[in-house]
C-alpha cells in the first residue's frame, strides 16, 4: 500500500549528509512500538544477542526489572552514539573504500554515516540527478537481516547486525534520511533539506531537524512508553509489507507531497512556517514511527519464531 493511502486511513489530510535522521527520542519511541509488537519468542530472541553489546551493561545499569525492553530501546540510539564515541573512526558521509560494505561485528571501528540514509533523487525542474549512492541504509538492511536469520553466522555478528538493524528500520522511515532535492537553486541538492532554512518564529531553524525531532525530545523511558502506547497502529498490511524498497518508496513519497509542501518552495528559503504545516508534519512523523516500529517487529517476530 502507498504511503499516502496509509496515512489518510490514519486520519491525515494533507503533511549526504552527517544529519542525523530521528533524534535519540525518533528511535527509542520506534523502538518501543516494535517491543510491544513482538512475541515472547522474538524478545527473548533479540534480548540473548543484544547482551552481547559492549554498551549492553550500560544500557541496564541499576535495573532490577524491565532490562530486556530497556536494552532494546537503548539499542536503537547505539549506531548514532558511535559518532561521538572514541576510538570509532568517522570514515566520511560518502562509501569510499574496501571497508564500506564489510560485515565486521564488534571489531570493526568505523562509524558508518553513509548506512544511515539512502538519499534517493528527485527534482521538479528537470535538474539532473546522479546516482543513489551504496552500500546505503537499504543495502545495509537487507545485509543484516539476512545475517539475523543466517544459520552459520556468528551470534557475535548477530549481535552487532541487529543493533543496526533496528536503527535503520527507523531511519529509513524518516523521510529527510530517504530523499535529496535537486534543483536550479540546489544543482548539488539539498542534503536532506538540511539547506533549507525556516522561520518558526526566527529565521535559524533548518527543515532537516524540523522532521529529525517530529517525535519530541528528552530520553526518559517512562515517558518514551507513554509516548509510543499512544500512537495509533499502523494498517495491518503496510505493516506487513517487508519490502525495504518499498518502505524507501513510502518515505520519498511523503517528502514530495508533505516535507516540500507549502510554504516550503523551491529553493533554500527562508520560509515561514504555518501551524497547519506543523500539524501535518508531526501527524506524518507519528504515523511513520507506527509503521517502522510495526515493520521491525513483524519481521523479528518471523526471525525468533
Amino acid at each position: 500500500m502507498k504511503i499516502i493511502g496509509i496515512l489518510v486511513l490514519l486520519g491525515l489530510a494533507g503533511f549526504a549528509s552527517n544529519a542525523r535522521a530521528w533524534n535519540d527520542r525518533g528511535h527509542l519511541v520506534i523502538a518501543a512500538i516494535a517491543w510491544s509488537e513482538m512475541t515472547p519468542q522474538a524478545r527473548a530472541g533479540v534480548s540473548r544477542l543484544l547482551r552481547l553489546n559492549p554498551e549492553y551493561p550500560s544500557w541496564v545499569e541499576g535495573l532490577s526489572q524491565d532490562r530486556d525492553e530497556v536494552a532494546f530501546l537503548r539499542a536503537a540510539t547505539w549506531p548514532d552514539a558511535l559518532k561521538r564515541e572514541a576510538g570509532y573512526e568517522n570514515d566520511g558521509g560518502a562509501p569510499v573504500g574496501p571497508g564500506a560494505s564489510l560485515n565486521l561485528g564488534y571489531a570493526d571501528r568505523r562509524q558508518h554515516r553513509y548506512w544511515h540514509f539512502v538519499d534517493m533523487p528527485f527534482s521538479t525542474d528537470g535538474t539532473p540527478l546522479p546516482a543513489v549512492m551504496a552500500p546505503n541504509a537499504a543495502t545495509q538492511i537487507a545485509v543484516f537481516r539476512r545475517t539475523i536469520t543466517s544459520a552459520t553466522a556468528s551470534d557475535e555478528l548477530k549481535s552487532y547486525d541487529l543493533t543496526w538493524l533496528i536503527h535503520l528500520v527507523g531511519d529509513v522511515h524518516q523521510p529527510l534520511h530517504a530523499v535529496t532535492r535537486f534543483s536550479a537553486a540546489e544543482p548539488k541538492g539539498d542534503k536532506e533539506a538540511s539547506t533549507v532554512i525556516i522561520c518558526d518564529p526566527v529565521c535559524n531553524g533548518r527543515l532537516h531537524d524540523l522532521w529529525k525531532d517530529g517525535l519530541g525530545s528528552g530520553n526518559g523511558i517512562a515517558d518514551v512508553l507513554r509516548q509510543a502506547a499512544e500512537i495509533p497502529a499502523a494498517p495491518a498490511d503496510a505493516a506487513a509489507d517487508t519490502d525495504v524498497d518499498d518502505w524507501v518508496r513510502d518515505s520519498l513519497e511523503v517528502a514530495k507531497t508533505v516535507v516540500y509542501a507549502p510554504p516550503i518552495g523551491d529553493g533554500d528559503g527562508p520560509y515561514r512556517l504555518t501551524e497547519a504545516y506543523k500539524a501535518k508534519a508531526g501527524k506524518a512523523c507519528r504515523d511513520l514511527a507506527a509503521l517502522a516500529g510495526a515493520r521491525l517487529a513483524h519481521f523479528l517476530n518471523a526471525a525468533f519464531p
